[in-house]
């Protein structure tokens, strides 16, 4: 007997030690780059995200892929520039419309989760395609709740556009709005984590929040205590993060209740820089400081993101300093999954396992790339720290962003041949790339409809 249970014990030793990790994907939306206290904000306190960001590799050179919403997302679910194949703008809020999502000729990060072994859910905002082809559980999450489009009034009863005003969504059935919604994603994504926790099968969980994305509307408990605040505006973002950071406690709670943390790989970034709307409310209350330029820009504003990756006993916590972008999400997850066979072929992410375990010295990419406006619109480009801008048929500008983060010194005269360089690598990179699929809705003007046959 005592031969049969030493031989169970190594058994289930071995099944430990090989365990599938949980993966918890936390996304915010239009989160300013200095608007956390990990990333030195003194006027946000942030006690959960700067709790998680001690457990974590803070990455001090963190990207998403584009400069603006739903782009990013659509680079996050298939770790692929998303100029690959045509999503490079905003869908328009037309539930008719099979062109304007995320193409059904790409393969998803939960989809090559499933095919890992693993129970996928979704919770937050979509954006990616309005026409029920498009929907999460079609595009491989097993579970979902949350807002289709591209935002969402946060409290129930109020009145807006369409789009911001549409009942939430579970696995395909409207759903009531019963709270302030960023609290409602909070326990939404709580109970997939305690209803999964103790199951043969690992969970992967994409949260995503449209807080502190416009409406500016947050709980009259969190205005109070940003009374100090004198601008409105900024009092009112201020609120709506400091909610956020609740909710992400609370989810981050029950994945330490439910005894999941040490076996559970999670990553926090947002899906671009702050915007700035001066001109529409009178403040910029968003803070990208010390980056210049903002949502939608290819300056580091627009896409260079608080940038999180957690995986207790296996990463250990500190900073890590080389460019990394959030389409690494997908391949890194799979190699922790021990699934790195499913890996596609065509990625532009790469699994980040080794370098942010000291395994691989180097960075993880020799070259990262943005586009926005299609081919002759707006280029970034980075090799090493080297950054070349290209607004459309304006004069290139080169920063080197090891010594001018700012983007304040504009070398393009000094170093010519690093200009040609990169500006000859970004025309490499276009071959593989085509033009937009369909166009971001224009504001004040009604979404162009598609007739049949076009």
């Amino acid at each position: 007997m005592r031969p049969l249970l030493f031989l169970a014990t190594l058994l289930l030793t071995a099944s430990a030690l090989v365990a599938k990790p949980n993966v918890l994907l936390i996304v915010a939306d239009d989160l300013g780059y200095n608007d956390v206290g990990f990333q030195g904000s003194k006027e946000i306190p942030t006690p959960n995200l700067d709790k998680l960001a001690a457990q974590s590799l803070v990455c001090t050179n963190g990207y998403v892929s584009h400069p603006f919403c739903s782009p990013t997302r659509a680079g996050i679910m298939t770790g692929r520039y998303q100029q690959r194949f045509g999503h490079e703008n905003n869908p328009a809020w037309l539930p008719e419309d099979t062109v304007a999502g995320l193409p059904l000729t790409e393969t998803t990060y939960p989809q090559l989760m499933q095919q890992a072994g693993y129970t996928t859910g979704a919770v937050g905002k979509w954006h990616l395609g309005a026409h029920p082809q498009f929907h999460p559980n079609k595009r491989g999450f097993d579970e979902y709740f949350g807002a289709l489009g591209g935002g969402h009034l946060y409290f129930p009863g109020e009145k807006g556009g369409v789009e911001y005003s549409i009942p939430l969504n579970r696995n395909g059935k409207d759903e009531a709005q019963t709270k302030y919604l960023t609290d409602q994603f909070g326990d939404e994504a709580s109970s997939f984590i305690g209803r999964h926790a103790g199951e043969a099968k690992p969970w992967m969980l994409y949260l995503a929040f449209n807080a502190p994305h416009t409406p500016l509307q947050a709980p009259q408990k969190w205005l109070d205590k940003f009374s100090q605040i004198a601008d409105k505006s900024r009092r009112t973002y201020v609120a709506m993060v400091a909610s956020m950071d609740e909710a992400v406690g609370e989810v981050l709670a029950k994945v330490d209740a439910t005894n999941q943390r040490d076996n559970t790989l999670i990553y926090f970034v947002s899906d671009n820089g702050g915007p700035n709307l001066q001109a529409k409310s009178g403040s910029n209350f968003t803070d990208n400081a010390p980056l210049r330029g903002s949502k939608g820009m290819v300056y580091e504003g627009g896409m260079r993101v608080p940038f999180l990756v957690s995986w207790l006993g296996k990463i250990k916590p500190g900073t890590y300093d080389q460019p990394v972008i959030a389409l690494d999400f997908l391949p890194t997850s799979l190699a922790a999954a021990g699934a790195a066979e499913l890996t596609p072929k065509n990625l532009d992410g790469v699994n980040l396992l080794p370098f942010l375990n000291e395994e691989k010295t180097g960075s993880p990419h020799d070259t990262l790339f943005w586009r926005t406006g299609g081919p002759g619109g707006n280029n970034a480009i980075r090799r090493g720290s080297m950054k070349l801008v290209r607004l459309g048929k304006a004069e290139p500008e080169l920063y080197d962003l090891a010594t001018d983060i700012s983007e304040s010194k504009n070398l393009a005269a000094e170093k010519p041949e690093v200009v040609q360089e990169l500006a000859s690598a970004i025309a490499e990179w276009e071959k593989g790339t085509i033009v937009p699929i369909f166009e971001s809705p224009r504001a004040g003007k009604p979404a162009v409809k598609k007739k049949k046959g076009e």
